[in-house]
C-alpha cells in the first residue's frame, strides 16, 4: 500500500454553522469507506494556513487515491490535493541504494 497526504480545503458556502463541519465529515468518510473499503486512514489534523485540514491515509494505488480525493470533494465540498508519500527511513534506505553518479558534486554533512 502507497501513503499519501492529502490537502483539503472547505468550501466556506459548505460551512454555515460549527456542526455543518462535523455533517460533512460523516459525508464524506462515509462516502470514502463505502466506496474505496481497502483505504486505511492513518491520520488528520485540522490546521491553519491555505488548506483546512491534512489527511494521511493508505490506498493499494493511485486510482483509489484519486477516489477518496474525488469523494471528499463531491460530499465534503471542497478542493482536495494529494500527494504520494515515502516515509523517511524507507526514503533514505532507497537513496542509499542508488548507484553513485559521476560529475556531481558532494559536501560532508
Amino acid at each position: 500500500m502507497t501513503t499519501f497526504i492529502m490537502l483539503t480545503r472547505v468550501s466556506p458556502e459548505a460551512i454555515r454553522s460549527p456542526h455543518a463541519v462535523e455533517i460533512l465529515e460523516r459525508q464524506a468518510m462515509s462516502a470514502v469507506r463505502a466506496e474505496c473499503p481497502q483505504v486505511e486512514w492513518l491520520h488528520s489534523w485540522a490546521v491553519l494556513g491555505p488548506y483546512d485540514y491534512v489527511d494521511v491515509f493508505r490506498a493499494p494505488d493511485v486510482e483509489t487515491a484519486t477516489k477518496v480525493a474525488t469523494l471528499v470533494r463531491i460530499a465534503g465540498h471542497a478542493t482536495t490535493e494529494v500527494w504520494a508519500a515515502t516515509e523517511w527511513p524507507k526514503f533514505k534506505e532507497m537513496v542509499r541504494e542508488l548507484p553513485e553518479v559521476s560529475g556531481l558534486i558532494t559536501t560532508a554533512a
